[in-house]
């Protein structure tokens, strides 16, 4: 019996729960052929929902309308070919029938979240169109297939400078008649202000008052005009009433005669819960700031189209005034900050810190708080001790009883929304006091999607703001905190002081405490204990040991409960550690480690095994394995980012590079929002930039060291020293001979990444790196495209050996030698030599060789290298075949000594000895035989190898010649090896 009336109840919470959050409902009828369309009769009956989008077609276009309490106020704006709407409730009405079937010229219809609202994303499709307005309490959605949009009417931009708009009066004794006769339609704004009535109208123009003379019970009009509007002042009585009328593109406005009311504009509350006004009103153009001559004050008209409508009753809050008006608003205020921006058919009041408005609940009807209730506190945000009590019974009668008259409140305000609200902040009061947050934010979201203005109520916004700290929704709870109606409130400071403090916002936390330091004693006392221990961290992190102590010593004189005071240890635990005493710090880790709570035991178990590694009582190894687990064991908050940062630092110290990034990178998504994140994503970047930049992998194997970069290229900084690590890990590649992987990293930095001289120095070692894999051809396309005038004359003479020497190898070696023309520089000698070898121009090739060999004859004690030696052979077999033989004779003089100690000693003395009278085939063959030993293309390749090493080495020590920086084409990281 029990367990039946136990599931009635859960049933019956479960309905008025579901009934509470209903977000809205979707009702289909056909437009007729008129222009505005007729809806179902059946949409009517869903009309009290709150939000009730409705749906007609005709040949011309698709409306859509959003009916309801909350639907009705939509706002409606435009982003490239996004139409969005919207919708100040949190729980996404249904848009089913839309995103299945989009109407005509809409691509596809997407729901988003947005802070406390929803957003309908309508995509149209190119060429389509839609027009938006209010109309019967309804915001209604016009859209167009492509092609079939109305031309835009005219407006005041299209009047003319210099224009003259022609006045004419028609007066008795007790009223006149005004008309304003525009050559297109415009905005305007007729008010009362004193003993004066204001038009003002959005364009420019003159005004002929040759008709206006007479105006009868009013004085004397006087016009001026401004920038973009035109302002009429018409001394009048105030017991004369004053109406417009719109007609087209003519105004009347009538100063006297029977008063008429002024309907058309409504004023409510921003349902965003922002401290803000909203007016709708339909065709609202632009805000004008205007000067009353007479008084000196500053006021502001808001102009709207024709057809007329007005604001009817005077409206004052703190910052503002609200006149009465025959056409648009009229805003007076002392304030200088205050903005108004009309956006479509909505005009929104603001300050940059909100307005002063009162509560919302003021203007529901009174009520009595249930017997033993939980009664409000003095301060919004302030949790009280008694609000958990359960009187005589148990938590479920409690709850039994809360929960139903906050069921029973609810379906009364349903019929009339003037209903209080006590009872259901009674329960949600309840469920904050004991702890239970996500039922209390399930309570408040339904009062607010019934009644989306009680989102500027004070105590509702801290409840909630409660709810969501407990149970680690920061970011929501920062932004229920941060809303005006909380501004100044100490209760509320705490809670900041708290939030900053979770977020690693320690400076921030420390100044939120103290503003709010009045108030913490009266929270409960596990709130007391978590609010000293999150203000302990604060004054710890910033250096205030003494303060930290004392305020530890406030938290173990709280009656808290074990989480909370084992929080508190692991402070203390960190206090001792900046004491020096890391001994009593390793004894309170340890012990608070036996806790069977993770989220307790995690952050004491690492705090073990940092001040364990310090003092050598754990092997690395042993650390990685106990990190490991703890990554495992917690997961999802800054506990997580310490362990996995220690981690990371860890296999950094023993060279598993790879171990490092994954363990690094693996949380760097997640938690890149979260306390330690940024310092997280910075050891990341550090790690990469150690391993690549600064020679830390230089001890991996070339290949290996690519696998890494590959797979965590997404690291590579923008910037030159990106271009630089990618330079140095293609000279490694290079040097065991992966030539390809090198000039495809090179390649890129040239295509992607690189301009000016930076371009030409990489486009260089990408045309040297082709050459050596002998494909000339892509050699001579980097080197082309990346020519500039302004180049250093050392990288000039180098890259145009480079061009003579792919030239040569495509066999076009005239024009190599004029790429070469008068340069003398050694590589260009060298280049020459092959050239010409390759001509057979024997005597002039041999001459080249050997006077790259200089006079190194002269040194005899040390053998030749193995680029001397192959010029020696290639200069003495040269001589031969051109039969010089005085040449070959000093050749051989000089270099005779040499041969006993070189690589090739046969071909050395052959080459010297000449033909000696050997001739035919066999001579020949054999002389191809000692060319082929003296390959000069295989030193030049070594001698490149060696240079480009060099280079790397000069860039490390910042030499001479070490890489320029790049100024790299903005883009981001991760395309920098893609």
């Amino acid at each position: 019996m029990h367990a039946m009336s136990a599931a009635r109840r859960r049933s019956r919470i479960a309905r008025t729960t579901v009934a509470l959050g209903a977000a809205g409902t979707m009702a289909l009828a056909p437009i007729g052929p008129a222009a505005v369309p007729a809806f179902a009769q059946e949409a009517a009956a869903v009309a009290l929902d709150p939000v009730t989008i409705r749906t007609g077609v005709n040949d011309g276009f698709t409306r859509v309308e959003f009916a309801g309490v909350v639907g009705s106020r939509s706002r409606v704006r435009r982003e490239g070919q996004q139409v969005i709407v919207r919708i100040g409730s949190t729980a996404a009405p249904d848009v089913s029938r839309l995103r299945v079937n989009p109407p005509a010229g809409v691509e596809k219809v997407e729901t988003r979240a947005a802070r406390n609202a929803t957003e309908i994303v309508m995509t149209l499709a190119e060429g389509s169109d839609f027009r938006t307005g209010i109309d019967d309490g309804a915001v209604w959605l016009n859209l167009y297939a492509p092609g079939k949009a109305p031309a835009p009417s005219e407006t005041a931009a299209t009047i003319a400078p210099g224009t003259v708009v022609p006045v004419s009066t028609e007066s008795t004794a007790d009223k006149t008649v005004l008309q304003f006769q525009w050559p297109s339609p415009v905005g305007a704004a007729v008010f009362r202000r004193g003993e004066a009535v204001w038009v003002v109208f959005d364009a420019a123009a003159r005004l002929d008052m040759a008709g206006a003379e007479d105006t009868g019970p009013a004085g004397a009009p006087r016009w001026a005009v401004g920038p973009d509007y035109t302002v009429v002042r018409i001394p009048a009585a105030g017991s004369l009433s004053v109406s417009a009328q719109g007609d087209g593109s003519g105004w009347t406005v009538t100063i006297g005669g029977p008063p008429m009311a002024s309907t058309g504009v409504a004023l409510s509350r921003d349902d965003t819960g922002e401290a803000s006004l909203v007016a709708q009103m339909a065709g609202a153009t632009k805000a004008i700031w205007l000067t009353d001559p007479m008084v000196g004050d500053r006021f502001a008209a808001v102009t709207a189209l024709a057809p007329g409508k007005g604001f009817g009753a005077r409206k004052r809050t703190v910052d503002a005034t609200l006149l009465p008006t025959a056409q648009g608003l009229a805003v007076e205020t002392a304030t200088d900050d205050l903005t108004i921006v009309p956006e479509g058919d909505l005009v929104t009041l603001s300050r940059p810190g909100g307005l002063t408005l009162s509560a919302p609940s003021v203007e529901l009807a009174e009520a009595e708080s249930p017997d033993g209730a939980p009664v409000k506190a003095r301060y919004p945000a302030l949790i009280l001790s008694d609000w958990a009590s359960t009187g005589q019974g148990t938590f479920q009668a409690r709850y039994r009883e809360l929960s139903d008259a906050a069921s029973n409140e609810a379906i009364a305000a349903s019929d009339d929304p003037r209903q209080p609200i006590e009872a259901r902040l009674a329960l949600t009061r309840f469920l904050v006091g004991s702890g239970l947050g996500y039922e209390a934010i399930g309570v408040v979201t339904a009062l607010v999607n019934k009644s989306p203005g009680l989102q500027g109520e004070p105590e509702l916004r801290g409840l909630r703001g409660a709810a969501r700290a407990s149970i680690g929704r920061l970011e929501e709870a920062a932004a229920d905190f941060s809303a005006g109606s909380l501004a100044g409130d100490p209760s509320t400071r705490v809670w900041q002081g708290y939030l900053a403090a979770n977020q690693g916002e320690w400076a921030e936390a420390r100044q939120a405490f103290s503003a709010g330091a009045a108030v913490i004693d009266q929270f409960p006392p596990e709130w007391r204990a978590r609010f000293g221990t999150a203000h302990a961290m604060a004054a710890l992190e910033t250096g205030d040991l003494v303060g930290a102590r004392e305020l530890l010593d406030y938290v173990f004189a709280q009656n808290a409960p074990a989480v909370d005071q084992l929080a508190a240890r692991l402070v203390q635990a960190q206090l001792f550690e900046k004491d020096g005493r890391s001994d009593t710090a390793l004894a309170i880790y340890k012990a608070v480690a036996r806790t069977p709570m993770d989220g307790i035991a995690t952050p004491a178990k690492l705090g073990v095994v940092k001040l364990e590694l310090a003092k050598g009582t754990m092997k690395p190894d042993a650390a990685a394995a106990e990190l490991e687990s703890l990554k495992w064991r917690w997961r999802g908050d800054a506990t997580e980012l310490a362990v996995i940062r220690t981690l990371g630092g860890l296999y950094l110290s023993q060279g598993r590079y790879r171990e490092a990034l994954e363990a690094l990178r693996g949380a760097g998504g997640r938690l890149s929002t979260m306390p330690g994140g940024a310092e997280l994503q910075a050891d990341l970047a550090n790690a990469f930039r150690a391993m690549f930049l600064d020679g830390a992998a230089d001890g991996l194997q070339p290949i290996q060291a690519l696998g890494l970069f590959y797979d965590f290229r997404e690291l590579t900084p923008v910037g030159a020293d990106g271009d630089e690590m990618v330079r140095r890990l293609a000279r490694r590649l290079i040097d065991v001979d992966l030539l390809d992987q090198a000039a495809e990293l090179l390649k890129h930095q040239v295509e992607n990444r690189l301009e000016g001289v930076a371009k030409a120095q990489v486009a260089t070692d990408l045309a040297t790196v082709y050459l050596m894999d002998r494909q000339p051809e892509p050699a001579l396309q980097a080197l082309w495209s990346s020519r500039s005038t302004l180049l250093p004359s050392a990288l000039t003479a180098e890259r145009r050996g480079l061009e003579a020497r792919a030239l040569m190898e495509l066999g076009r070696t005239d024009h190599a030698l004029e790429v070469l023309g008068n340069d003398q520089s050694p590589a260009a000698r060298d280049v020459r030599a092959e050239i010409l070898w390759k001509k057979s121009d024997w005597t002039a090739a041999a001459a080249l060789y050997e006077s790259r060999l200089g006079e190194r004859f002269r040194d005899t004690a040390s053998p030749l290298t193995a680029d001397e030696e192959s010029r020696l052979i290639r200069a003495g077999v040269g001589y031969s075949l051109a039969r010089d033989s005085a040449a070959l004779s000093r050749l051989s003089r000089n270099y005779m000594p040499f041969v006993e100690r070189a690589r090739s000693p046969a071909s050395v003395r052959i080459a010297l000895d000449g033909l000696d009278g050997m001739e035919g085939p066999a001579a020949a063959g054999d002389f191809a035989g000692l060319t082929a030993n003296a390959d000069t293309f295989t030193g030049w390749v070594n001698a490149m190898k060696t240079s480009l090493r060099e280079k790397t080495a000069k860039a490390k020590t910042g030499g001479a010649n070490a890489a320029a920086p790049a100024p790299a084409r903005p883009q981001p990281a991760a395309a920098a090896a893609a």
